[in-house]
This record gives structure tokens, C-alpha cells and sequence, in this order.
């Protein structure tokens, strides 16, 4: 019988930092994982974590914990599939190393991915995300920090964990502003300012003396979910004045979307903007395509309505009209 937690630990110190050198924040999802199967497993089998066999860790549990995942925690179908999709990649690699243990790894990895629904992305519009800005007071310093803060949000598409792992020699000033960003997958992106960005940003740094760029009020990094709060604090201030605000879930994430929008409405080309937010692949950033409503009213634009008689082209030139009848 084989046990579970020394493979757990070759999987994690061996498998994910040494050979594949993941992330901490994957590292920490997949930590989390399988935590809570740990726990399950624990309170379904009654057998302690430091004794469980690794046949033990069967599909058979493995889909009851997916269940309860979703059943008892609430969460998405998303959220199961990222789950397994640690719990897989923890099964390839005892495959590979142990034999033995192939039909129970076999079993687990035939356990499938579910489907799920492909729905528009939320978004915050240019005069939703001016809302927000405007409700922050900026007489304190905690407000000057979330409002140079969000601004820059808005201004470079950055994911939460990169705004919050930002130092102030990452930023650039002069002629041409910019951020330079560490992002998903160890790949680095600087994104230029808006001027008004980087005289906020100016401003801020002149008060900030500290090494991160937006430090808690012990200078200590702020987590993601402090930012969480202060963006759902400031819009429940602005969801007064901008009613459109309170029929929207708006997190970090959602003013990613709204950069992303911003810059498609505006004509820019998707692989630019898929470099901008430092997409993996595109496919991912062909997701804005099909919320851009402004988009898709420029394409019916240029088709004639039913019902309409249908204009036929007609050069106005002679030499286009000697072309056309060849």
C-alpha cells in the first residue's frame, strides 16, 4: 500500500517547483485543491490524511468531492473544473513514477471536464469606470492611494495580483509613462499611461515613499482581496449617481474587461490587445469580440435592411465602367 502523502510531497516540492517551476499563485490554487480533498476524504472515509492510501483516492471519491464542491460550496462549474483539472495533473505524474499505481491514476484521469455555459463578459463602461473614480475621496490618503490605484487598473488592463505585487521602480516616467508589468505564465509587458495617468501616478509617488507602488498603510503589499474592498467600497459610493452600477456584480477583474472593451470599441486590432492584457492565446481575447455591441452595430450597418431595396453598385468612372463590362 501506497501512501498518499509522500507523493503529495514529490508532487509539490519535486514535480511543480523544481521541474515545472509553476507560480506561486498556481502553486497556491493547487495547494488549496487539494486541501480541501484532503478534508473530504477525511470526513467522508474517516481516515486522517497521513494515512490515506493512494488507492483510497479512487474516482469514485474524487467525483463525490467534485459534487460537493459544487452542491455544498456553491461554487461554478468554472471553479470544479480547475479543481480537477489540479487532481489530474497530481495523477499524471504518480502514472509516470510509480506503475503500481496506473489503473487508480487511469481511472481519475478518464474523469471529464464539464461543460459549461459560454455567456457574455461584464464590463464596465468609460462613464461607469468615471463613477467610480469620481466617488473616491481623495482627501485622505488611503483615497489618493485606491484612486491612483483604480486609475491605473483601468489605464493598463493589469490582473489584481500584478497591480498588488507592483513596485515603484516598475514604473516608468518621462516623455513616454508606462508600467512594466510581471504577469500569468512569467511573461513580462510594459503598457503605456495616459498623461493624466502619469501625473496622478506622479503625484502619488511623491507621497509614497515606500518600495510597492500601492502599499497598505503599513507599507506592507496589499492583497487581493483588500483591493476587492476598496473597488466594492467606492462602487457602492457611485452606484448613486450611475445607476447602472447596481445591476452588475464589479470586481478587479471586471475593469480588466472594461480596459479591453475600451480599446476594442476604439478600433484597435484583438492581437493587440491580446498583447496589452498578456493573453496566453487569443482565443481567449476573442471573447470581447462577441460582447462588443458597438462592433456588431458597425457590421449591420453596412448591410442593407430587409424589407429595403437592394442599391447595386454604379462606377462613376469611365474607366471602372470599361473594367465592369469585361
Amino acid at each position: 500500500m501506497m501512501l498518499a502523502g509522500p507523493l503529495l510531497q514529490q508532487y509539490f516540492t519535486n514535480y511543480l517547483i523544481a521541474q515545472r517551476r509553476l507560480s506561486p499563485q498556481t502553486l497556491a490554487s493547487y495547494r488549496d485543491t487539494f486541501r480541501l480533498l484532503l478534508q473530504f476524504v477525511q470526513s467522508e472515509l474517516k481516515i486522517e490524511p497521513a494515512q490515506l492510501a493512494i488507492e483510497q483516492l479512487d474516482a469514485e471519491i474524487i467525483l463525490r468531492f467534485l459534487d460537493n464542491l459544487e452542491l455544498q460550496r456553491k461554487n461554478s462549474v468554472v471553479s470544479r473544473n480547475l479543481r480537477l483539472t489540479a487532481i489530474r495533473s497530481f495523477f499524471r505524474m504518480v502514472a509516470l513514477h510509480h506503475p503500481e499505481c496506473v489503473g487508480t491514476a487511469t481511472r481519475v484521469l478518464a474523469i471529464p471536464m464539464k461543460r459549461t455555459d459560454t455567456r457574455l463578459l461584464e464590463y464596465v463602461s468609460r462613464t461607469e469606470m468615471d463613477a467610480i473614480l469620481n466617488s473616491i475621496d481623495r482627501k485622505h490618503w488611503c483615497g489618493r492611494r485606491d484612486y491612483a490605484l483604480l486609475l491605473t487598473m483601468y489605464n493598463s488592463g493589469a490582473r489584481v495580483s500584478e497591480l498588488c505585487a507592483l513596485r515603484i521602480d516598475q514604473i516608468g516616467s518621462g516623455k513616454n509613462s508606462y508600467v512594466h508589468l510581471h504577469g500569468k505564465g512569467r511573461k513580462e509587458r510594459a503598457i503605456p499611461l495616459w498623461p493624466s495617468t502619469a501625473r496622478i501616478l506622479r503625484d502619488w509617488l511623491r507621497e509614497n515613499t515606500g518600495s510597492m507602488a500601492f502599499p497598505g498603510v503599513r507599507g506592507e503589499p496589499l492583497s487581493r482581496f483588500a483591493v476587492r474592498l476598496l473597488l466594492q467600497k467606492a462602487v457602492a459610493t457611485a452606484s448613486s449617481s450611475c445607476s447602472s452600477l447596481r445591476k452588475k456584480r464589479i470586481s478587479p477583474h471586471t475593469i480588466r474587461h472594461g480596459t479591453a472593451m475600451a480599446l476594442l470599441d476604439a478600433g484597435v486590432d484583438i492581437s493587440v490587445i491580446a498583447l496589452w492584457l498578456g493573453h496566453e492565446s487569443i482565443e481567449t481575447t476573442n471573447g470581447y469580440l462577441h460582447t462588443s455591441i458597438a462592433l456588431k452595430e458597425k457590421a449591420l450597418a453596412k448591410v442593407t435592411p430587409s424589407g429595403s431595396a437592394f442599391k447595386r453598385f454604379k462606377p462613376d468612372d469611365r474607366l471602372l465602367a470599361f473594367l465592369a463590362s469585361l
